[in-house]
């Protein structure tokens, strides 16, 4: 459940009438709670709604085995050298500079410093992300033309 799931839960309580909803997952477990005599509380990072709502708990669960960060943690440990090239700014993140072309980089490209590595739109505008290293392009995190946020890790590479 990504955070646009969650505001669209919070609008639907609102909007229900609801006093109090509770929403349990594996990875998750949401409290909230409407009326017209709860101020609003802003929970980790919550952008402010315009119903008062009060979202009480957000508490992720201990991941079950087969978790994705499980995975990607000993990748970390095992290469200290990696570096994690993060986003710069919020928006849409491109792999190409249109449909028709080739995306910038593949898993494997060995790149230099100043290569584009993806587009990233924000409010109509293309931004071009280079590289601020040389090496090589050990994952790529993000998919093509999915919303991404400021800081989120886009592609791990292997400096050269």
């Amino acid at each position: 459940m990504d955070i646009k799931d969650i505001q669209h839960l919070i609008k639907f309580v609102a909007k229900s009438g609801a006093q109090e909803v509770k929403l349990e997952m594996e990875d998750i477990k949401i409290t909230i709670k409407t009326g017209p005599d709860k101020p609003f509380v802003e929970n980790s990072g919550m952008p402010q709604q315009l119903q008062p709502v009060t979202v009480v708990a957000q508490t992720p669960v201990p991941p079950a085995a087969s978790a994705p960060e499980i995975v990607a943690a000993p990748v970390q440990s095992e290469e200290d050298n990696l570096i994690t090239i993060k986003s710069p700014i919020i928006g849409t993140f491109y792999r190409k500079a249109s449909p028709d072309k080739p995306s910038f980089v593949e898993i494997g490209q060995v790149i230099k410093e100043g290569d584009v590595l993806c587009v990233i739109e924000a409010m109509k505008l293309f931004n071009e992300i280079e590289s601020e290293l040389s090496g090589t392009i050990v994952k790529i995190l993000v998919d093509d033309a999915s919303p991404i946020e400021f800081d989120q890790p886009l592609f791990v590479i292997n400096p050269s």
